[in-house]
């Protein structure tokens, strides 16, 4: 018999591919979003998520808006799971959340803090910053006649393929409470990938190095954002960018 899974954001860039790694593995997937033209799901609200879940034996829950949504949604979440029996709630979230005081952060800590406190079986793996956020960031900065840097900043981007990759094994599992972290292969810093996206996207610009002040930009020069000891990712940003 088939594995039911839910994924919710299920139409985002990591949930899409989440969705794939677990139909490839058998699995009976359910996509859940508000997007989804079979069962339009609003977890703020808290509209059909009962019926979204139904059978479902574990949830992967990828749905992500900016900050104290993020809580209304789970808690919506954890409720309806709780009515369903307990299915297993593997959850996605940040390297280094709790020492970065950004308010998205901050939220995000917060969901950690309930999951944990649920009475549900549930898993939590944090992972670094997505190789298409720092694309973004990059191509942002790139707009520019000069490409601003903040000084001191360094990056460990991974690819959503192997995220994705590690949530469908997660989700097929045991529940196994807070995982290792997942790092992307590389540690690099910000000019060391400004110079490989100009490269790669064949941009010139002249790079500057703006000083950033606050505890949000301390945190990420101090490198709490990173896993270097758990590096396992295996697309690198320049391979990235290349395909």
């Amino acid at each position: 018999m088939r594995a039911k899974i839910a994924v919710t954001g299920g139409t985002g860039r990591l949930g899409q591919v989440v969705v794939e790694r677990l139909a490839e593995r058998g699995c009976e997937v359910r996509s859940i979003s508000r997007r989804n033209t079979t069962v339009s799901v609003d977890l703020r609200k808290g509209t059909n998520i009962d019926q979204a879940i139904a059978g479902a034996k574990a949830i992967v829950h990828c749905a992500t808006t900016n900050g104290r949504g993020d809580i209304e949604a789970t808690r919506n979440l954890m409720a309806a799971a709780r009515r369903a029996g307990g299915p297993h709630l593997v959850y996605i979230s940040i390297v280094g959340i709790e020492r970065v005081p950004m308010p998205y952060y901050k939220a995000k800590l917060q969901v950690e803090r309930e999951i944990a406190e649920s009475g549900l079986p549930w898993t939590i793996l944090r992972a670094t910053q997505f190789h298409e956020l720092v694309a973004q960031i990059l191509g942002l900065a790139a707009r520019l006649p000069v490409m601003p840097l903040p000084t001191g900043f360094r990056f460990q981007p991974i690819d959503t393929g192997d995220v994705a990759d590690r949530l469908a094994r997660l989700a097929l599992g045991a529940p196994a409470g807070r995982v290792a972290d997942l790092g992307g292969p590389q540690v690099l810093d910000v000019r060391q990938l400004a110079s490989t996206y100009l490269m790669v996207t064949g941009k010139r610009r002249p790079l500057v190095s703006v000083p950033i002040p606050g505890a949000i930009a301390r945190g990420y020069r101090e490198g709490h954002h990173l896993a270097p000891e758990h590096a396992v990712g295996r697309r690198t940003f320049e391979e990235f960018l290349a395909g």
